[in-house]
């Protein structure tokens, strides 16, 4: 195994796969180590100017701010973001894949608008904050009263609350997004059916989230409001006999064959570190490609994490106006922030950079190597329902739960997440495959990840077979085995709607 790794023969900076001592020799040329430096870090292998780019995959990551001898540390210390425009290039690079043979399949339930899911929950969907505990009151009086024992098709009751629906504008961005989030969740094909509550006199009303229109094809929703039942103990009664009833229906539903277009795939990554990028998201992106070319989609995300690396998509984009979507969602970010004062550099977190990541566009550049090299077929607001297959877009931000969040909305019915500093989360009613960057954190973190990358540095795995293995499990998983997340009870808490503009 190699002590540093050289990405692209432009780099001026290697990447440290184990912890070295001062004086130890970089093995790219030689180079003496003039400090120690932790796994993951930089290593200038060739002396840096001060205002000079420092490049990592052959790519600007930022300006050294200081002079830079060759064997130094590069970081936070002496490493800025500087200007970095770039050359959008719209839908210059797209090639389309190769079409793979017919005939992969998963088991899933079949829903009466054409989607498949790959669980078969009961939702309680809440249209505001205030009747997020009647929502729980209602799953944990259920539970009690051993109603789904009779049900043994069901995977299981899901109460979704939040912290918003109220003490907003019902006429802005803000209404439309959270929306368009709730329209989405009680459409998801891996609810086998939906009771909707709403206290009754919010902003986002129940009536307008049914009104005059078919959420679901099958017609398993029913929905309430707590005032109008006559407050919390008769909706809870009320909630009870409405759910029985929704399940009887949810429960007829078996899984069958279908096809792997049927699958989306929600691709994230949180508490990256310098590992990131060179093996988990590389690896995902292979499996991608797989999926794509079975047919099926997959949705990059965190448009605050692609800053910097988004002429990478653009120049994928199978138009050019597909590739001006995406520069219009940056530029809507950028003024985002700018009007909140906040920055686009405010990135990567205090753990990514413990893990060796410095600036917003290195951590860019790791992140879109999830997407593999599939062209870009459509970009999408958050939560917007996701029409075409292929790989596609989806505004967010960076805060994996939200993203994750907007991810579902839109379709997914599976989440991959990968991560180097550890992070613990799930998302029901869509299982989520967890995916370690590096084997040091996969031993220790075992119980809560399910696939290890980091033996593509420790054992020499190729991202080819990593993919198939990442690939080969978005069957198994989908067809109904549990992920380490869904075995340790996680999705209580994760449906985090995206707050925009002011709370009144």
């Amino acid at each position: 195994m190699p002590r540093m790794l050289t990405l692209n023969p432009h780099d001026n900076v290697a990447i440290a796969l184990d912890d070295i001592a001062a004086g130890e020799m970089s093995g790219d040329g030689g180079v003496e180590l003039l400090q120690p430096i932790a796994r993951g870090h930089k290593i200038a292998i060739s002396a840096i100017k001060a205002g000079q780019n420092v490049l990592r995959y052959g790519q600007i990551i930022g300006q050294a701010t200081t002079d830079i001898a060759a064997g130094e540390h590069v970081h936070i210390q002496n490493l800025g973001m500087g200007e970095h425009a770039q050359d959008y290039a719209h839908a210059s690079e797209a090639v389309a894949l190769e079409t793979a043979p017919e005939g992969r399949m998963f088991n899933g339930y079949h829903r009466a608008d054409g989607r498949v899911g790959t669980r078969n929950y009961l939702g309680i969907l809440t249209s505001v904050n205030c009747s997020g505990s009647v929502a729980k009151f209602i799953a944990e009086a259920a539970e009690k009263s051993g109603l789904l024992d009779e049900f043994p098709n069901i995977d299981g009751i899901v109460p979704i609350t939040h912290g918003t629906g109220c003490g907003m504008s019902g006429e802005n961005e803000g209404y439309d997004t959270l929306f368009r989030t709730l329209s989405g969740y009680a459409q998801h094909p891996n609810f086998g059916g939906i009771l909707l509550i709403g206290l009754g006199c919010e902003v986002m009303q129940v009536s307008a989230l049914v009104g005059g229109r078919p959420i679901r094809a099958d017609g398993a929703l029913r929905y309430m409001t707590i005032q109008n039942e006559g407050g919390t103990r008769k909706t809870i009664e009320k909630g009870l006999v409405e759910l029985r009833g929704i399940a009887q229906s949810a429960n007829a539903a078996r899984r069958e064959p279908a096809p792997i277009s049927k699958l989306m795939v929600g691709m994230q990554c949180g508490g990256s570190d310098g590992y990131s990028g060179i093996t988990a998201n590389p690896a995902l992106g292979v499996a991608s490609d797989l999926l794509v070319r079975h047919g099926g989609t997959t949705i990059l995300s965190e448009t605050s994490e692609i800053y910097g690396a988004e002429h990478l998509l653009t120049r994928r984009a199978t138009t050019v106006e597909v590739g001006e979507k995406l520069i219009k969602r940056v530029r809507w970010w950028e003024d985002y922030t700018a009007r909140n004062k906040g920055q686009m550099d405010n990135n990567p977190s205090p753990g990514n950079k413990r893990g060796g990541l410095t600036t917003i566009l290195e951590k860019s550049l790791g992140a879109v190597a999830k997407s593999g090299h599939a062209p870009l077929t459509d970009v999408y607001l958050f939560a917007e329902k996701i029409d075409k297959n292929g790989f596609v877009f989806m505004d967010s931000p960076g805060f994996d739960p939200c993203s994750v969040t907007g991810q579902i909305a839109s379709g997914a019915n599976l989440i991959v997440f990968t991560t180097g500093r550890g992070s613990v989360s799930g998302y029901m009613p869509t299982p989520c495959i967890k995916i370690a960057t590096n084997s040091e954190m996969y031993r220790r973190m075992s119980d809560d990840m399910d696939i290890n990358c980091g033996d593509i540095i420790s054992e020499g795995v190729s991202l080819h077979d990593k993919g198939d293995e990442i690939f080969e499990m978005f069957i198994r998983i989908a067809s109904g085995e549990q992920t380490k997340s869904e075995e340790l009870g996680f999705g209580g808490v994760e449906f985090v709607p995206w707050q925009i503009g002011a709370v009144m």
